[in-house]
């Protein structure tokens, strides 16, 4: 299997945000994981009328990739249909260091697909190996 370009992976992202459930806010947003195997997930986030259990596309198709077996990931990539910047929120960000991603494509200003290292999204990560784990 090929490694799929950021453009690629954008635009899976961009087709999966067609289905998240997203009534409140109307911010929808796709991802799309790739496991080290090739294997690819996505996800959507899904809105809740109490904010705080909105589940982010992000951590939807991490959770679908861990489901399925996918304990190495390395690209994670994110896209929403409103238009401009759509980065993942810290919480996804940190969940992405858990399982190992490298790389994240982002959407930029302009929609476009931006792929960026995940260090340099979240720096100073809190990671396994700060417990003693790998």
């Amino acid at each position: 299997m090929s490694n799929p370009t950021p453009d690629e992976l954008h635009a899976q992202a961009a087709k999966a945000a067609e289905a998240a459930y997203a009534p409140y806010s109307g911010y929808r947003v796709g991802a799309v994981v790739v496991a080290a195997d090739g294997r690819r997930f996505t996800g959507v986030n899904v809105e809740n009328v109490a904010y705080g259990s909105t589940i982010c596309a992000e951590g939807n198709a991490i959770s679908s990739a861990v489901a399925a077996g996918a304990r190495r990931l390395t690209t994670v990539a994110v896209a929403g249909l409103n238009g401009g910047e759509c980065y993942p929120c810290g919480n996804c960000r940190q969940l992405m260091r858990e399982f190992g991603v490298e790389t994240v494509v982002v959407q930029g200003a302009d929609g476009e697909a931006l792929a960026c290292r995940l260090e340099d999204l979240l720096p100073h990560a809190f990671g396994p190996e700060v417990l003693g784990g790998d």
